[in-house]
């Protein structure tokens, strides 16, 4: 039997003889052990149940009602609460050695198994203590695949339960004080009500809208059920500082439950896990993800994004149907076999987009739907791109080009194409959108698409300029639209090494245009010719007159949008907060890496440009040799005509025929 803290009350079992403490004045020491030693609580086991005898307070004996049938109340007389843990089927340790000996166990337990059968019950001191251990074992397994479902929905349940605890217990004290301050009045100094946020609470760090919806929904499922409080015994129990702290915890649980869903639906290996934490940085490394990946870089960075915005729980997206829909967009963008526009160009310009709309907090200013929208745009906008331009399908009057009447060819094919992918029963990831949702998702994606045409791009610039004049008119399909467009062109933006391969690809492709121009009879395209294009200057131009006033004016866009939303509210419809830095700045300050990897770039060009000239005067100087040297001997040594030698004419022959 445990004994709790002494204190001095009579009690009497329902059914059994009254027992009465005896005065221990009157009786000699030592005390027989038919004495019950004066106390609070008592705990015994009889035929492997647990029974806890609770001696109420005076001020409480009347009304019972705080004391509930949570742990299964079995009858109460007086001032006595007989209560019954089923789910305590061992001894309880008697001794602080015993105690630390089974907490030690229990942390061993939970950070080896999965199990949740041998840990400490919910109300214990020990519960919230082996419970993040769990977690955090949880965690662990995650990253390699190793936590089933139904073990990860015990524990969680077994979370919940220990939140749940700890949360009674930080307000019961509240509830106690002010009825007994209306019933008791009293003359002695009042302390103030213990409340759901003392003043030394970091309540205040967690901002509102750093919750996401969901969470807060099972924060509020969890924490606002009508369940009667238990007293425990607080003094020993430690406890969350604040409900801060829990909800933190819920986000945590919340983060650990979507992880496992995504890797129960994806199988995702360890090596391309790895490498989707790069996902953040702005010269994101593609190209060993799609290595690593074995060629579905397009999927698994689909997958991550939708994830990662939590869009797939928001919009109930079926995970067959999204895989099915990933697939095909692969399929798609593998069709004609490009050098560029191929599936590692849809995942690396999806990447760049989620870079802008992140790190920018771009995101803020949007809608999920609106969020939703632009990830899907990035995924499709050059599904089944055949690897020539919207020219060459005028030039050669292709069946796209009749089809769309040479206006946007490639473009409305790319957006045609993917929505009937949408429709389709087994990758219809819009099918829990409402009519107006879906209207809205359709308008702003086509919007965004359409934008990628390279023949709008100088009118889009101009109209964002004008645009840039009034901020409070800067529409959002048309800011989106923008952001698509520089996501598309940017490899110049990134990294040298990433930006060297994307621009050996590109034009590889052009070059095989340029090869079918040529057999077909067709005046060849610009930058389409093998032999006469200068690689070094056209990325220099490109540079120059395109990507960089391209991205010039989306910083400005940027800064003109997001410098009056730094001190506004955040929306309730705001995006996870797993997605943005929540660094509080009195100043937004955007970070734009592409303008020093620009930079880079156009001088590493400069430097090839100039090894290139002083290649082809060589070239020339020699050719130019070659060439003199053969008309010097032309000119010592005759060349006979075919048919014989030429004759020899005389001065006089010659001058008499003339």
């Amino acid at each position: 039997m445990s004994i709790g803290q002494c204190v001095d009350y009579r009690f009497e079992m329902e059914g059994d003889k009254s027992m009465e403490i005896p005065d221990l004045s009157t009786r000699p020491r030592p005390i027989t052990p038919k004495i019950f030693k004066k106390c609070k609580s008592a705990t015994f086991t009889l035929d492997g149940t647990a029974y806890t005898i609770v001696a109420n307070p005076p001020d409480r004996a009347k009304d019972d009602s705080s004391v509930g049938a949570k742990n299964g109340q079995l009858s109460r007389a007086g001032s006595l609460t007989v209560l019954r843990r089923t789910n305590s089927k061992s001894k309880l340790p008697s001794t602080s050695s015993s105690r630390t000996s089974s907490i030690a166990e229990s942390d061993s337990y939970a950070s080896v198994d999965l199990g949740t059968d041998k840990l400490p019950p919910i109300d214990t001191p020990e519960a919230s203590h082996v419970c993040s251990i769990r977690l955090r074992n949880i965690l662990r397994r995650i990253q390699n695949g190793e936590v089933s479902k139904e073990d990860l929905h015990k524990n969680l349940e077994y979370a919940a339960s220990v939140l749940e605890s700890v949360y009674i217990d930080e307000t019961s004290t509240s509830k106690d004080t002010t009825k007994n301050s209306v019933e008791t009045p009293t003359s002695f100094p009042k302390s103030p009500p213990e409340r759901l946020t003392d003043e030394d609470d970091e309540l205040s760090e967690v901002e509102p809208d750093a919750v996401p919806t969901e969470v807060r929904d099972w924060l509020a499922l969890t924490f606002t059920r009508s369940m009667s409080n238990v007293r425990r015994r607080g003094l020993e129990k430690p406890k969350f500082r604040s409900v801060a702290h829990a909800i933190r915890a819920g986000i945590m649980v919340d983060r650990i439950y979507r992880r496992l869903s995504s890797s129960a639906t994806l199988h995702i290996p360890p090596a391309v896990l790895q490498l989707l934490k790069g996902m953040d940085d702005w010269s994101f490394d593609v190209f060993s993800l799609n290595s690593a990946a074995d060629g579905h870089s397009l999927k698994y960075v689909g997958y991550e994004l939708l994830q990662k915005y939590d869009l797939v729980t928001k919009y109930k997206i079926n995970s067959s149907m999204l895989d099915s829909f990933l697939l095909q967009l692969e399929v798609g963008y593998s069709k004609y076999k490009n050098p560029y526009h191929n599936l590692v160009h849809g995942a690396d310009v999806a990447q760049t987009v989620h870079y802008i709309l992140s790190q920018s907090k771009l995101a803020h200013w949007l809608t999920d739907l609106e969020v939703f929208a632009t990830i899907i745009a990035a995924l499709i906008h050059d599904y089944e791109h055949t690897g020539t331009t919207n020219n060459f399908h005028i030039q050669t009057g292709s069946e796209f080009a009749v089809l769309y009447n040479d206006k946007a060819v490639l473009e409305n094919h790319h957006i045609c194409a993917s929505f009937r992918i949408m429709r389709s029963e087994e990758a219809n990831i819009l099918n829990h959108l409402s009519r107006e949702e879906y209207r809205e998702f359709r308008a702003l994606v086509i919007e965004m698409v359409m934008a990628t045409d390279m023949s709008f791009h100088f009118q889009q610039l101009k109209n964002m300029k004008n645009l840039l004049g009034m901020p409070e008119n800067i529409d959002k399909q048309k800011a989106l639209s923008l952001v698509l467009h520089c996501a598309d062109i940017s490899h110049p933006a990134k990294d040298w090494n990433l930006h060297r391969r994307w621009t050996s690809q590109l034009l590889e492709e052009f070059f095989k245009q340029g090869d079918r121009e040529q057999e077909l009879g067709l005046a060849i395209s610009p930058l389409c010719d093998r032999e006469k294009t200068l690689v070094a200057e056209s990325q220099i131009g490109f540079i120059d007159f395109i990507v960089d006033p391209s991205f010039a004016v989306m910083t400005e866009m940027l800064e003109k949008i997001l410098t009056p939303l730094q001190k506004a509210a955040r929306s309730e419809d705001a995006i996870s907060e797993e997605v943005f830095d929540k660094t509080d700045k009195s100043k937004y300050i955007l970070s734009t890496p592409w303008s020093d990897c620009l930079a880079d770039n156009k001088n590493k060009w400069k430097v090839q440009a100039a090894k290139d000239a002083e290649e082809r005067k060589q070239k020339e100087a020699e050719e130019l040799s070659k060439e003199t040297s053969n008309t010097n001997n032309n000119t010592t040594k005759p060349i006979a005509p075919p048919g014989g030698p030429t004759p020899a004419v005389s001065c006089s022959a010659g001058k008499g025929g003339n």
